[in-house]
């Protein structure tokens, strides 16, 4: 009975530190190409429920200038990062987010990251930092 116990202690463990969820990371594709050099970003999360989610809510008529989503961003990726390093709040915010403000990312992507602080505040309840935007009807 110990035996089993303890085993099903160990499952549990393991359960526990597999469910973490998180944004991943803002990654760099380089494409060598022969008449220019391309880099694309790319948007890396790891809840599969945000794509779809993503889809259902992505509206043109929401849209906003891409400084408006950098400027947002900006303040999300800052105070995401910090909550990362926090000891108490860090289980969700892993990892750390590789978004630099100088780096031309595009409207797309822009917009895609605005969107997934979105759906962690909105849907997933779990507020990045105080004073976010509130236009938005999720």
């Amino acid at each position: 009975m110990k035996h089993l116990l303890f085993w099903i202690g160990v499952l549990i463990i393991i359960a526990s530190c597999s469910t973490q969820k998180g944004v991943g990371k803002v990654k760099a594709n380089v494409e060598a190409n022969t008449v220019t050099d391309s880099v694309e970003y790319d948007i890396e999360t790891f809840d599969s429920k945000f794509e779809s989610w993503y889809v259902m809510n992505n509206s043109p008529a929401r849209y906003h200038s891409k400084s408006y989503y950098e400027s947002w961003n900006d303040r999300y990726v800052t105070a995401w990062n910090i909550n990362s390093m926090n000891p108490h709040k860090n289980s969700f915010f892993e990892p750390i987010i590789g978004y630099n403000p100088t780096v031309d990312y595009g409207f797309d992507l822009n917009h895609e990251l605005f969107y997934y602080f979105q759906y962690v505040e909105h849907v997933l309840k779990i507020q990045i930092m105080p004073g976010g935007p509130k236009a938005f009807p999720f």
